[in-house]
């Protein structure tokens, strides 16, 4: 029998707790049993003393199997999923599932809702009408195996022990410690069901890990608790100082994922998007060659078969179709303004978080799960860093409902863009890639 103050008193010195010790806690926090205070101590003693690898790896299995473990053994084939740490303009999911589901990856994607300045795959794909982002498991199962690709979100009884915990460090500032971050996140991962796990960590301003120091220690922690499960895990370092793509807004960027499973997406979108997918498909043992891979994933971008995959997605999620070429079936808005440069230059910086802020303020995004979000709302960007603008040309373009929130944005807008008269060179978007037994650093 343990004592949870003993628990408390041995990690606050620093000392390692065992399997048992940790699966205790997390079990009687969720029974109830365990007191808020308690928890919010151990909480505390975590984020200062720190957990190594092997703490982490038992902390995440405890909060995995406090609720539904989902079995995706129906599935034929091998199941890869993808998690990304979240950021502004991040498209990705939508453009990778339908990208590698075509290629014959068995896509069976559970996805969240935005909170903050990050956008939810589940609330972008809410903007196409008719589509259904809550499906049983028989439903995403079926679709698996039918089609090869299903998205939903995660059910309310996946990993409580996330939910409850995760809500308490908001509350008590242990919100960024890599253990904790790291043990919510693969939780989650494990306990969906995926053999395999590829993993895109983000670093800059828009994203939760500001250096890239701390999103490659996240990243290979996450790689090494995936490994240590039986998961095998791969991580990418990516960056999210600016933008990923052009599109921050939930039906904007439904629009930006059709234009680049059409072949017209942003090159920095779509090499992210060849990257994971090309990883996902070594991880399924499709093709055993990168180079090899990459070819497969841009001749179906090519042909259309990508973008196909998309519809019978939507059509499958009982989502109207018609919008892969009718953008007009996509919420929109009343209002929109362009905003333009005072003077010629080179963009050297784009403040990725203020505009992902101005969008949520302009209603496409939410601070709590409960609010209500204006699915028609957002920024366009038309320049990123490195690129030559013009003052005749602009900048960017904002989408509102609301004519007060639009005037108050176009500051924001401009103030998010800062220009050089001196050429500035383009940012690479991929760092790092993480595996279990080595790590690669990627030249600009």
């Amino acid at each position: 029998m343990f004592f949870v103050p003993d628990i408390i008193e041995k990690k606050k010195r620093g000392m390692k707790l065992s399997k048992e010790e940790i699966e205790f806690l997390i079990k009687g926090y969720v029974d109830g049993e365990i007191p808020d205070y308690q928890i919010a101590a151990f909480l505390m003693a975590v984020y200062f003393r720190g957990m190594d690898e092997e703490e982490t790896t038992y902390l995440t299995l405890a909060m995995a199997s406090s609720g539904e473990m989902v079995d995706l053994s129906k599935i034929d084939g091998v199941k890869v999923d993808k998690h990304s740490s979240g950021g502004i303009a991040d498209t990705t999911s939508l453009v990778l599932i339908p990208l590698v589901a075509s290629a014959g990856v068995k896509a069976a994607k559970m996805s969240g809702r935005g909170l903050g300045h990050t956008g939810g795959t589940i609330d972008k794909l809410e903007s196409i009408p008719g589509f259904k982002t809550e499906l049983s498991l028989e439903e995403f199962i079926g679709n698996v195996n039918k089609i090869g690709a299903a998205i939903t979100g995660q059910s309310k009884h996946l990993v409580p022990a996330d939910k409850k915990l995760y809500a308490l460090r908001d509350v008590t500032s242990t919100v960024d410690s890599i253990p904790l971050i790291a043990s919510s996140i693969m939780s989650k991962k494990i306990a969906g069901g995926a053999d395999k796990i590829v993993l895109d960590v983000k670093f800059g301003r828009g994203a939760f890990m500001k250096t890239y120091e701390e999103a490659k220690e996240l990243a290979e922690l996450m790689v090494k608790i995936g490994n240590l499960a039986g998961r095998e895990t791969v991580a990418f370092v990516t960056d999210m100082e600016q933008p990923l793509g052009l599109a921050i807004g939930n039906s904007i960027e439904v629009i930006e994922a059709i234009e680049t499973l059409k072949g017209n997406g942003h090159e920095d979108l779509i090499n992210l998007c060849f990257e994971l997918g090309s990883e996902m498909l070594l991880l399924s043992g499709l093709h055993k060659e990168k180079e090899e891979a990459v070819r497969v994933l841009k001749d179906n971008i090519t042909s259309g078969k990508a973008l196909q995959k998309f519809r019978e997605i939507i059509k499958a999620q009982g989502g109207d179709e018609k919008v892969v070429e009718d953008y007009s079936l996509l919420p929109g808005a009343k209002y929109t303004l362009e905003v333009y440069p005072e003077e010629d230059g080179y963009v050297r910086e784009i403040d990725a978080l203020r505009l992902g802020l101005t969008a949520m303020k302009l209603g496409a995004g939410r601070q709590k799960k409960e609010d209500v979000i204006d699915l028609g709302v957002g920024i366009w960007i038309f320049k990123k860093v490195g690129d030559f603008a013009e003052k005749e040309k602009p900048l960017a373009k904002i989408l509102a409902n609301d004519k007060d929130k639009l005037n108050w944005a176009i500051k924001e807008v401009e103030e998010s863009f800062i220009l050089s008269k001196e050429k500035v060179p383009k940012r690479k978007v991929v760092w790092t890639k993480i595996t279990g037994s080595e790590i690669i650093e990627y030249k600009s």
